[in-house]
Order: structure tokens, then C-alpha cells, then sequence
């Protein structure tokens, strides 16, 4: 069983992961579709370098890999691993709120199925 400071680290580490996908998503938004083409590559890239949201998302990723080693120093890699499809619902309802994606009834089926699936490891 966790207890309060490894559930914490672990939670946090899912949040600031979804939050990582998230400001990438905005920030990537401001340059559309990328071509698989290396020049379209370097011209988003050049874009994109310092965009404050792109920044934001990797910042995101550098803490999450600290918070997640703290995690991991205290929490079975079997019960934390699973824990990160909690990211899955965060980002999918932020992003039928921040950018418009629908949410099916298949997409809320499978947020329901994660739920239970989280439910049924942190019990173990």
C-alpha cells in the first residue's frame, strides 16, 4: 500500500506529464501540421525552439523524470507504471476543454475501463 508521499510523487508525476502534453499540443498549434520533409522540419523547429509553450511542455517533462525517480524510490515500478494511464483521462478531458476534441462514448468507455483498472492496482 502507498502511503500519502508516494501516492503524492506519483500523482504529481502524472499531472505534470499530462500538463507536458498539453502545453505541446498548444504550443504546436501555432504552427499547424508538420511535413515529414526536412526543411518543413527545420522551419517549425526554428518556430517552435522558443515558443513559450513548447518550453513549458519539456520543462514540464525535466520535472516529471525528477518526481518520477523520487516516485519510483519508493513505490513498486508495478503499482506506478499503471498509475500513469491516469495521465490518459487528464488529457483527454483537458482536451475536449483547452482544444475541442470530442469526447466519444467510446473515449469515455475507455476512461471508464483505466478508472477500474487503477482502482483495482492501488487496492493490491
Amino acid at each position: 500500500m502507498m502511503n500519502s508521499t508516494s501516492f503524492s510523487l506519483v500523482i504529481f508525476g502524472v499531472l505534470l506529464n499530462a500538463a507536458a502534453q498539453l502545453l505541446l499540443k498548444a504550443g504546436v498549434g501555432s504552427v499547424g501540421v508538420i511535413a515529414l520533409d526536412v526543411g518543413s522540419i527545420f522551419s517549425a523547429g526554428s518556430r517552435l525552439g522558443l515558443h513559450p509553450f513548447i518550453l513549458g511542455g519539456l520543462t514540464c517533462y525535466v520535472v516529471s523524470v525528477i518526481v518520477w525517480i523520487l516516485a519510483l524510490s519508493r513505490v513498486d515500478v508495478s503499482v506506478a507504471y499503471p498509475m500513469l494511464s491516469l495521465g490518459y483521462i487528464v488529457n483527454a478531458l483537458a482536451a475536449s476543454f483547452l482544444f475541442g476534441e470530442q469526447l466519444t462514448s467510446m473515449k469515455l468507455l475507455g476512461i471508464g475501463i483505466i478508472c477500474l483498472g487503477v482502482f483495482v492496482l492501488a487496492r493490491n
